[in-house]
C-alpha cells in the first residue's frame, strides 16, 4: 500500500517504513507527527482519489532527526554590467519515517483542523498588537508587504529585532514567500535604520538590488 500526501508544502508518495526528507517540521526527534492531506492511497487494486484531501485519510510518521541539505550556490550576472552576485543557500529539512496509512476513520483529523483553525487567530492578534507599536520593515531594500507580515508573525516586528536576526534564520521563516530572496543585507540596513542613520542607509540602497550589492 502506499499514499500520495502532502507535507509542509511538498508532495510525496510514501509507504510503510520509508524514510523522507520534508521541509523542517516543528517538533523534537522521536515525536510522532501525522498528515490528514492525503491525495491518493492504492491498496492492491483499490484506488481511492481525493477532492482534493480524503476524508478520514491519514499518513503517521516518526521524525528521526533534523539536518540541512547540501549548499546551493545561486550566481547572478548581467552582461557587459559588471554586476555578479554569488549566494549559497542550504535549505533546513527534517527526516521522517512512515509508521502507518489509514485510508479511512482517522480519529485525530478533526481536532488538527479545529487547532490549526484556532492558531492563526491567536497569532494575528498578537502579530496586530505587535505591529502597531513595532516598525515599517518595508523601508529595508529587498521587504516587501508579505515579506513584512511574515516576519511579524515570527516576532521580528522592529528594525532592532530584524538587526539581531541571523540572515539563515531569516531565509527560513521567509522560505514559503514566493521569489528568491536573499536577507545577507537585511539585519545591517536594519541596524543603521534603528540608529536614525537613514542618508547613510539611502546611499548604501541605491547600490542594492532586492537587499543584494549590484
Amino acid at each position: 500500500m502506499y499514499a500520495i500526501v502532502e507535507i509542509a508544502g511538498q508532495q510525496f508518495k510514501v509507504a510503510k517504513d520509508q524514510k523522507v526528507f520534508v521541509h523542517r517540521l516543528a517538533g523534537e526527534e522521536g515525536d510522532k507527527v501525522a498528515f490528514d492531506k492525503v491525495l491518493l492511497t492504492v491498496d492492491g487494486e483499490n484506488i481511492t482519489l481525493g477532492a482534493p484531501a480524503i476524508d478520514g485519510a491519514q499518513v503517521g510518521a516518526k521524525i528521526t532527526r533534523h539536518l540541512r541539505g547540501d549548499k546551493v550556490i545561486v550566481f547572478k550576472k548581467k552582461r557587459r554590467k559588471g554586476y555578479r552576485v554569488r549566494n549559497g543557500h542550504r535549505q533546513s529539512l527534517t527526516e521522517i519515517i512512515i509508521e502507518d496509512i489509514v485510508s479511512s476513520g482517522a480519529k485525530k483529523a478533526a481536532p488538527k483542523k479545529e487547532a490549526k483553525k484556532e492558531a492563526p487567530k491567536t497569532e494575528k492578534k498578537a502579530a496586530s498588537k505587535k505591529t502597531a507599536k513595532g516598525d515599517d520593515l518595508k523601508k529595508i531594500e529587498g521587504i516587501g508587504p508579505k515579506i513584512a507580515e511574515t516576519l511579524n508573525a515570527n516576532g521580528i516586528v522592529t528594525f532592532a529585532d530584524l538587526a539581531k536576526a541571523d540572515p539563515n534564520q531569516i531565509a527560513e521563516f521567509i522560505k514559503d514567500v514566493r521569489g528568491n530572496h536573499v536577507p545577507d543585507t537585511w539585519p545591517k540596513q536594519a541596524e543603521m535604520a534603528a540608529d536614525g542613520k537613514w542618508d547613510e542607509l539611502k546611499v548604501w540602497q541605491d547600490k542594492l538590488d532586492g537587499g543584494i550589492e549590484k
